[in-house]
C-alpha cells in the first residue's frame, strides 16, 4: 500500500510542475515565469484603465522584494518589453508600461495557462475540473485573510 502524501507535498509538486511546464514556454521567448506573469499584470492593469502602473505595485502583486522586481523590471525593459518613463504624479517614481512586443503576450499566457492546466487534470470530467477551480477560489480567498500574511 503507498503511503498517503502530506497535503503541502502535494501542493508544492503541483506548483513547481506548473511553473517547470510555464517557464519551459516562456524559455521560447527568452524569458522567464516570474517575467511573463509581470508582464500579464501590467497588461491587466492597463486593461482596467489604470494610467501609473509603479514597482511599488507589482511587488505588492507578486509579493517579492524591491531589489527583485527592479531585476524583473530592469531585464524586461533591456529585451524590450516594457518602457519605464518618470511618472507624472510622483516624480520619484517610475511609470512602468508595455510595449508593442508585449501586448499580445497576455493572450498567449492565458492560452498556455490554461492549456497546462488541463493538461495536468486529464481524465477529470469538465464538473470535477470546475469543482477544482472553485476549490482553488475559496483557498485563495481564505489566504487573504490576515492570519495568512506572515
Amino acid at each position: 500500500m503507498q503511503e498517503e502524501l502530506p497535503y503541502g507535498l502535494k501542493i508544492a509538486i503541483i506548483d513547481r510542475t506548473f511553473k517547470r511546464m510555464m517557464d519551459k514556454w516562456a524559455s521560447e521567448m527568452e524569458l522567464t515565469f516570474a517575467q511573463i506573469r509581470v508582464l500579464g499584470e501590467i497588461s491587466d492593469m492597463e486593461e482596467e484603465g489604470i494610467t501609473e502602473i509603479n514597482q511599488k505595485d507589482l511587488e505588492k502583486f507578486e509579493k517579492v522584494s524591491h531589489p527583485t522586481m527592479t531585476g524583473i523590471i530592469k531585464r524586461l525593459e533591456s529585451k524590450g518589453f516594457v518602457k519605464c518613463c518618470p511618472s507624472d504624479i510622483d516624480k520619484r517614481l517610475k511609470k512602468i508600461s508595455c510595449t508593442d512586443k508585449s501586448k499580445n503576450l497576455l493572450k498567449k499566457l492565458d492560452t498556455k495557462d490554461y492549456e497546462v492546466f488541463h493538461d495536468m487534470c486529464k481524465g477529470f470530467s469538465q464538473d470535477e475540473i470546475e469543482t477544482l477551480n472553485s476549490f482553488f477560489d475559496r483557498m485563495i480567498a481564505n489566504i487573504s485573510q490576515d492570519k495568512f500574511n506572515l
